[in-house]
């Protein structure tokens, strides 16, 4: 009789397939390629070789493709903006040291033109605002 376990993705309950000593996961397509994705994780955080390969590969890639990223960049201007915008973030960041933690609430913002603003999430804080409104100086 067979046994009856869990998919450790979907969740759905399958039928254990007796040649399959610890399985895990369902035949569905996508719980396959999180199998796969959860293998490659343990494996490049466990084996040096298996990493320097990979990044042999990338290298090897990086090499035969050289214009990709600024083709991609070219080609998806939503994604570049995003990726501008937020540099620009993690420039500010980095140049004023803020905290991540803190007990004291931010100083208000200036008063600005009316245009788009992007709301970021700030993380672990005590004061009672429920979102921030990080302005992002233009240029």
């Amino acid at each position: 009789m067979s046994e009856t376990i869990q998919c450790v993705h979907c969740g759905k309950p399958i039928k254990a397939n007796p040649r399959v000593k610890n399985q895990r996961y369902c035949s569905d397509r996508q719980c396959q390629r999180a199998r796969r994705r959860e293998w490659q994780r343990e494996k490049l955080l466990n084996d040096p070789d298996y990493k320097a390969n990979q990044r042999d590969c990338q290298r090897k890639w990086h090499e035969h493709h050289p214009g990709y990223y600024r083709d991609y960049r070219e080609r998806h201007p939503q994604s570049r903006e995003r990726n501008r915008l937020l540099q620009r973030y993690r420039n500010s960041r980095r140049r004023t040291r803020q905290k991540i933690a803190t007990m004291d609430p931010f100083p208000p913002a200036p008063v600005l033109t009316p245009t788009l603003y992007y709301l970021l999430p700030v993380i672990a804080t005590m004061d009672l605002s429920a979102q921030k409104v990080i302005i992002i100086p233009a240029g």
